[in-house]
């Protein structure tokens, strides 16, 4: 008898172990990735990026072959800041306007028929049309002047976000198609995928917060926020799929490591450190009663 209660406080304590809530397995991955290439056809002509470059949103990344594209721009503005139509028919609405004046005069005096009146009269509407005419031009040029700068604009392959370049495909010379040249990756925030059981679909919900630690030395355990939760549980494994975000300001976890995941049950609570070293916050009895494969029932059910 004497043996066997000198044996119960291991008993006790193999049990508390097999209790305590295991990590889940869950996999870091970029928040984001596109292949980035050209909406228009040509040759690379500069690289500004290569892989492992950090970039940031409109970096320009590559640059195609753009010499029609220049000239025409070129052309394009000088046509723009030319004033010397417009200045042209505003000096012959002026003089126009200073005939009409004296006509009108001569005929209150009837030095001059009234055909020739209406004559001046014509002439100033005419130089009136001509001037209007020539801003209109004007405006067109303007127009096509911006239109060939977005043609160029066109030959600038730019980063679509702020990430990391995760590839390059292509190299200077060759040619720009359908293949894509860039492929960019935004590491802030990480996504983070999770399998959870069924038995926590109602614990686990868009806002909770989960701690994640990477499988990275000397990383450690960090807060991440639940985003999205999957409506359907898989019936083959029963299990249920829900996604995390997880701040990576300092870009200093890089994507693609797999990861452990554990419920926090308080939010606000500081990550404190478990006996092995790692950072780690209780869960609720609650969550412990529903991730300890030691206690009997159902899964999700309680005693």
């Amino acid at each position: 008898m004497k043996k066997l209660l000198s044996l119960l406080p291991l008993a006790w304590a193999a049990l508390a172990q097999a209790a305590a809530p295991q990590p889940l397995g869950c996999l870091i991955e970029p928040h984001a990735t596109s292949d980035v290439g050209s909406p228009v056809i040509g040759v690379i002509e500069t690289l500004h990026a290569e892989r492992g470059d950090r970039v940031r949103r409109g970096q320009p990344l590559a640059t195609l072959r753009s010499d029609v594209e220049r000239a025409s721009v070129e052309v394009a503005q000088s046509r723009a800041v030319a004033s010397g139509e417009v200045r042209a028919a505003e000096a012959n609405l002026e003089l126009a306007r200073q005939k009409l004046a004296r006509a009108e005069d001569l005929a209150r005096q009837q030095f001059i028929s009234s055909q020739a009146l209406e004559q001046a009269r014509a002439e100033a509407q005419v130089a009136q049309q001509r001037l209007t005419q020539a801003r209109e031009q004007r405006d067109i040029y303007a127009r096509e002047h911006e239109l060939t700068r977005a043609q160029l604009g066109l030959r600038t392959i730019r980063s679509p976000a702020d990430g990391v370049v995760a590839d390059r495909f292509l190299s200077v010379g060759e040619r720009v198609e359908e293949k894509p040249v860039f492929r960019v990756a935004q590491v802030h925030p990480l996504k983070v995928e999770v399998v959870l059981p069924a038995a926590l679909y109602g614990a686990v919900r868009p806002g909770t917060f989960m701690q994640v630690t990477p499988e990275f030395p000397g990383a450690e355990a960090r807060r991440a926020r639940v985003t999205l939760v999957d409506g359907v549980i898989e019936g083959a494994s029963n299990t249920f799929r829900a996604r995390m975000e997880l701040p990576n300001v300092n870009h200093s976890l890089p994507a693609g490591l797999r990861c452990k995941a554990e419920l926090l049950a308080d939010p606000g609570k500081p990550v404190a450190a478990s006996r092995n070293g790692r950072a780690s916050a209780a869960p609720s009895p609650e969550v412990q009663l529903r991730l300890s494969p030691a206690l009997g029932g159902a899964p999700g059910s309680r005693p």
